[in-house]
């Protein structure tokens, strides 16, 4: 079902398939999920109070990631997870995603919620948590707000920085992943780790 489908069906009434696409015109699904109570309050309260409570369920659900027992085999596993919960973030943060020593992710940790331009990254601190739950491996994931997931050259320098702290800890950097709009880039895929 379309996009706009589902939230016509959300806000219900006649004229709800025209307001659905009113409301993803300009921001699609991201946009829609950054409006507030009051954008929403033309709708109607009835509609609008169903739209946030959808859109609040769908916040709780990604929350809720990792499912038990998950396992990590590919890149694509992670990322086909993560381009939708940070594919559009209006800030960088940057993720840690912990492993043991079956690939079975255990755990992840926003380690940074930067600006729009970046976030400045402590080696130290993207590793804490992966030390103290005994973490295998970790991969490190990080959005870029622009929308545009390729690897800039500050990207590369952190990859090399965490994979060389990794391996005094005794802890892989199995990879870093760049998110963008819809598309992702594996660092270790092209050659930096």
């Amino acid at each position: 079902m379309r996009d706009d489908a589902l939230v016509a069906l959300l806000l219900g009434g006649s004229g709800a398939t025209d307001a659905a696409r009113g409301l993803l015109r300009d921001g699609g699904l991201a946009g829609l999920a950054g409006l507030e109570a009051a954008d929403l309050l033309p709708l109607g309260q009835g509609s609008a109070a169903r739209l946030l409570a959808a859109l609040e369920l769908g916040r709780r659900i990604a929350a809720a990631w990792p499912p038990p027992g998950w396992r990590i085999r590919t890149p694509a596993d992670l990322a086909e997870h993560l381009v939708p919960a940070m594919g559009h973030l209006e800030r960088e943060e940057l993720r840690s995603v912990l492993l043991n020593t079956k690939n079975v992710v255990t755990g992840m940790v926003t380690v940074y919620a930067g600006n729009l331009a970046g976030s400045p990254v402590r080696i130290g601190e993207v590793f804490r948590d992966a030390v103290r739950r005994q973490a295998a491996s970790v991969v490190v994931v990080h959005n870029h707000p622009s929308g545009d997931p390729s690897p800039s050259a500050e990207d590369l320098r952190i990859t090399r920085e965490l994979a060389e702290a990794g391996r005094l800890l005794d802890i892989d950097l199995l990879d870093h992943l760049v998110i963008g709009h819809g598309r992702w880039v594996s660092l270790r895929a092209l050659g930096a780790l």
